[in-house]
């Protein structure tokens, strides 16, 4: 892995993991362009700026996370359907996210909810209170996330908008969960192929991640405020876009692969 490809890794992570549009299939596309050889550095380097990305929900809301107890306890429970599912099931889950047709084919689906989803609910009142019961049916469609190209944010959102959260509040108690949810499933990804890491590399991680902080609070900040005024809706068609130019890429015979 170059220097640039770390940056330009780095920037899509940032950009695409807490937006509605699948860091997954991005990720699918930039490394085919780029040209990537996916080796067992590229893979410990993909996940470990996640932890780049977490860091920007950590220090973008910090008030939040000093604020009492109870913010916590909601998180834990909330974290808890993905906790189980995952370790009942991460077998097929790792299997499902070898499969790019699928990651394709969820990202066309998932977009065309979007395009409908602000029909579906009406705009409720802001700073609505999340009860313990609401955290964990948050939590059940996070484990909808777990089929590659679904969007953990996406899920979760829409979640929180069945509660009958307004948009806002849905997509920030979606960046507090992904901060134990993507921790967690970092690290033990990280585990599996830290031994590829080495002095001769380690500056493309801390590069990485630093590159994946900052695009991540930009890009939060930015989706906050295009969810409030314009909804899912141009956030579904992209996603449309994204699956269609990977099922032709799959369709012309290029050998598409996910980290």
């Amino acid at each position: 892995m170059t220097f640039l490809e770390a940056v330009i890794i780095a920037i899509v992570e940032g950009l695409t993991e807490f937006l509605p549009v699948s860091s997954t299939g991005h990720m699918i596309i930039t490394q085919e362009l780029l040209g990537m050889e996916i080796n067992d550095f590229v893979k410990a380097f993909t996940v470990s700026i996640q932890f780049g990305a977490i860091l920007s929900v950590v220090v973008l809301y910090w008030r939040k996370f000093i604020q009492s107890l109870d913010f916590y306890y909601k998180l834990f429970i909330a974290f808890i359907p993905a906790a189980v599912i995952g370790f009942l099931a991460g077998d097929l889950i790792d299997n499902l996210l070898e499969n790019v047709a699928v990651v394709a084919i969820m990202l066309v689906l998932g977009g065309i909810v979007l395009v409908f989803v602000d029909r579906w609910f009406k705009q409720q009142k802001p700073d609505q209170p999340i009860s313990y019961p609401s955290a964990f049916k948050i939590g059940l469609f996070q484990c909808i996330a777990m089929i590659p190209g679904v969007s953990r944010s996406a899920a979760t959102i829409i979640g929180g908008m069945t509660q009958k959260l307004d948009r806002k509040t849905a997509a920030e108690f979606s960046f507090f969960l992904a901060v134990p949810t993507m921790l967690a499933a970092s690290a033990y990804k990280l585990l599996q192929n830290y031994k590829s890491i080495d002095p001769n590399n380690i500056d493309l991680l801390i590069v990485g991640n630093a590159v994946a902080f900052v695009v991540a609070m930009i890009a939060i900040k930015t989706f906050i405020t295009l969810l409030t005024r314009f909804g899912f809706k141009w956030f579904g068609y992209y996603r449309i876009v994204v699956g269609l130019v990977i099922l032709v890429m799959l369709g012309l015979g290029y050998e598409l692969s996910v980290v």
